[in-house]
């Protein structure tokens, strides 16, 4: 077995929540040639670069974060362990990780992970977001505990999980109460030609929507395509065009944004899942979650 010197990870701790070399020499009385040659020494076991120099800044690599991120679970146990060999009280809170898929409507992943704080133990959250893909190898290495998507997990990707279907929704256009006024009339024919913010085209949303104005004709001018919700509704605020929303959520929407809704996509539902790699799920925050999800958020979707 190849053994970790935790002296080097420690350092490299300290430099990267530091963000410096110099503030970490500071911190634990080491002269600067001393610790960087440490911090290679650790990188030379490793066989990763942990840092990128950019300026007089260091920013961690996709590596280095990895690195950080167990570096923060391994000190923060040993922490604990330490309090309990003493007896002193530990308050170390049930921690859940979670990945977001960028399509995850922002309001609706609120939704669903706020439930998890109704646990009667102190809970600690961690989100990350990003494109499902790479969340989904972190899932496999188990640094996640589930992964909201609006995707069951696709069978290219190679990796052995479960997709657990937490309710889906409709979808409902928005617009600035000027638009929605013009827009309203005649839907949906009306939107023939009208100014459209649309998803991009990696989103089972956009996907939905390019086909729904195929099979009833509508040629909509589009605007502006977005990876994120919120700046797509953000521009719909301010008037620029025409945007789709989560029924579950509509309200939310209209209230945080300040639009109207012009009317519903019949044919268009949107699916929530939280996907694992344990088939029968066990975390107490997952559990809260898939239950608040099947029995309140999505049990009317629609009213």
């Amino acid at each position: 077995m190849e053994w970790l010197n935790y002296h080097h990870l420690h350092y490299f701790w300290v430099i990267a929540r530091e963000g410096s070399i110099k503030r970490a020499c500071e911190e634990l009385n080491l002269s600067q040639p001393a610790l960087s040659a440490q911090l290679r020494t650790l990188e030379d076991t490793l066989g990763e670069k942990l840092f990128n120099r950019v300026g007089r800044t260091l920013v961690l690599t996709d590596m280095g974060q990895m690195a950080y991120r167990y570096a923060q679970e391994i000190f923060s146990l040993g922490q604990e362990f330490t309090n309990l060999m003493k007896g002193r009280p530990s308050h170390r809170p049930v921690k859940l990780v979670v990945g977001i898929a960028e399509v995850v409507p922002k309001m609706v992943a609120y939704k669903l992970l706020e439930s998890a704080f109704a646990l009667s133990d102190p809970l600690q959250m961690v989100c990350w977001e990003g494109r499902l893909e790479p969340l989904l190898g972190e899932l496999a290495l188990h640094t996640l505990d589930i992964v909201l998507a609006d995707t069951a997990i696709p069978s290219t990707v190679g990796i052995s999980g479960h997709s657990h279907l937490l309710g889906e929704s409709g979808v409902t256009l928005f617009a600035s109460k000027k638009l929605a006024a013009k827009y309203q009339k005649k839907f949906p024919k009306s939107l023939d030609g009208a100014p459209f913010l649309l998803p991009t085209s990696n989103s089972m949303l956009r996907r939905g929507m390019d086909e729904w104005f195929g099979r009833v004709g509508i040629t909509p001018r589009l605007v502006g395509e977005f990876e994120d919700g919120a700046t797509m509704k953000a521009f719909g605020r301010a008037g620029k065009g025409i945007f789709p929303g989560s029924n579950v959520v509509a309200k939310e929407i209209c209230r945080q944004y300040l639009v109207q809704r012009i009317g519903e996509v019949p044919d268009i539902r949107e699916q929530f899942y939280a996907l694992s790699v344990e088939r029968r799920l066990k975390h107490p925050g997952v559990l809260a979650i898939v239950d608040s999800a099947r029995k309140t958020i999505f049990r009317t979707t629609d009213s």
